[in-house]
Order: structure tokens, then C-alpha cells, then sequence
């Protein structure tokens, strides 16, 4: 039994490869629904580049170790799609030495929040629909003020998209408070549920505008979000309700490159 995957931080489990090959990777339906649950996706550890003590990623790595995999093989990749990097081994023990050295390459400290961040989801394929730019929406969360701004450029030419659970779940409650509580309320996962766990939480931290060539003002704001027909306006505009010290993140890979604050600041990582 051998996985092949490549390695970069995840949003809710902390880094994708490795373990992950083997759950969600291989598993059924039953597995992939618990290990995404409400209480799993949940979990404040439940976000980027956290592992141990994280929910999710410690059931991943149990059901690996149970189901035996007998090398393990991960690259790393640039924005390029070239790979820079190459580790094989035992699987954990080799995903947690490609997981350092992913670290180093695609996460970088900043010194403190932004009033707004302007983030994307790495442009095609990955922008394909709001669903995947959930993603880049969330990369940003980690750096924004309570209460700012986030712009996401992605071009969305899928929609939402439309088939799934997605939109339907979104537009099933009239707040991302009211999301995230009937959500937690459910004894039954119900697919794409997660994602839409993740973006109420964003919500609940910062305001979420989104530059999409293929989704109306109208659409958004169905998923709680509304249009930025216009990004440098509106970073100018919220720049100048901040006053003299506001400050501007741009993530031009969005969830590719990964930002943390250096050290203990007001509010918390989503």
C-alpha cells in the first residue's frame, strides 16, 4: 500500500498529504462525513497548520496507522506546479518532515492584524466556484481585524456551483450566526456542510467582499457576501475609515501562502 500526494497547509487540516491519502483519500462516505462533522470543523485547532491536537488531522492519522501504509511518497510544489521538494518514508513520520520544510516556504509571520485583507484562491483551477474560494477567504481570516475587511478576487465561472449542497445550505439561514448554531445542532452531517461551517465562521470574524466575474451582487449576498466590482476603491475606502494607521495584507496566492501573526495580538486565528 503506497500513497503519492503533494504536501501544503490545509484550512481545517492543517496540512494536506501523508495521512490524508489514506482518509479522506480512500475512505467511504460514513468516514469522510465524520471526520468533516460540526464538532471536528469546529474545533478552534481545526484551521491551518496544526496537527497535533486538531480534530480532524488526529482521526486522520489514526485511521492511517490503523489501515497500514507501507511507504509514503509527497512533493511539494511552487506556483509553477514544479516540484521543489521531494519525501519518502514511513507515513507520518515523513508527512511530519515535509510538513516543516512546508512551513519555511509557505508560511510567513507578520507583525500584527490588517483592516483589510485582499486575498484570491491562486487563480485557475482553483477559483473555479465560491465553494473552493472559501479557501483564500479563510487564509485572509487569519490576519484581519475583527470587524475588517476582506476582499477575495476569484473568478468563480462555476457559480457557486450550483450542483451539491453548497448554495442551498448558505441561503438556509438569514446569519452566519444562525449557520454555525443549526449546524452544530445537527446530528447528521450532511455534505458540503463543512465549507459553509468554515465561511459562517469568517463571517462571524470579519466582512467578506468577493470580485467574481460569473456571480451577481445579488448572488453573494445570498451566501451573506456582497460584490467589489472595484478592488482598489474599495481597499482606498476602507484605508480611509481606518484612519492614519490602517493597514492593507495582500495574499496574491491566497490559501498557497499562508500568513500568522508573530506574536499574542487582539482576537484570535479563524
Amino acid at each position: 500500500k503506497i500513497t503519492t500526494g503533494f504536501v501544503e497547509p490545509h484550512f481545517f487540516a492543517g496540512f494536506s498529504g501523508g495521512p490524508k491519502l489514506v482518509a479522506p483519500g480512500l475512505a467511504g462516505l460514513e468516514t469522510t462525513l465524520i471526520l468533516h462533522d460540526a464538532r471536528r470543523i469546529g474545533s478552534d485547532r481545526a484551521t491551518w497548520a496544526v496537527c497535533e491536537g486538531n480534530p480532524v488531522h488526529d482521526d486522520v492519522r489514526a485511521v492511517a496507522a490503523a489501515t497500514g501504509v507501507d511507504f509514503a511518497f509527497d512533493v511539494v510544489l511552487n506556483r509553477e506546479q514544479h516540484v521543489v521538494a521531494a519525501f519518502g518514508g514511513e507515513v507520518l513520520a515523513m508527512h511530519a518532515t515535509a510538513r516543516a520544510y512546508v512551513r519555511e516556504v509557505s508560511m510567513r509571520p507578520v507583525d500584527g492584524l490588517f483592516d483589510v485583507v485582499v486575498t484570491t484562491n491562486a487563480g485557475f483551477p482553483l477559483d473555479q466556484n465560491l465553494y473552493q474560494a472559501v479557501k483564500g477567504m479563510s487564509a485572509a481570516a487569519t490576519v484581519v481585524v475583527p470587524g475588517g475587511l476582506i476582499i477575495c478576487a476569484a473568478e468563480c465561472a462555476d457559480g457557486f456551483p450550483d450542483h451539491g449542497s453548497f448554495r442551498a445550505e448558505l441561503a438556509a439561514e438569514p446569519t452566519p450566526e444562525r449557520l454555525l448554531a443549526s449546524i452544530a445542532a445537527r446530528t447528521r452531517t450532511v455534505p458540503d456542510q463543512w465549507q459553509v461551517q468554515v465561511l459562517a465562521r469568517v463571517l462571524r470574524r470579519a466582512r467578506v467582499g468577493v470580485h467574481a466575474s460569473a456571480l451577481t451582487d445579488a448572488d453573494l449576498r445570498s451566501a451573506h457576501l456582497f460584490a467589489v466590482p472595484d478592488i482598489a476603491a474599495a481597499v482606498a475606502a476602507e484605508l480611509e475609515a481606518a484612519g492614519p494607521g490602517g493597514r492593507v495584507c495582500v495574499l496574491p496566492e491566497g490559501p498557497q501562502t499562508i500568513p500568522f501573526v508573530s506574536a499574542d495580538v487582539a482576537g484570535s486565528p479563524v
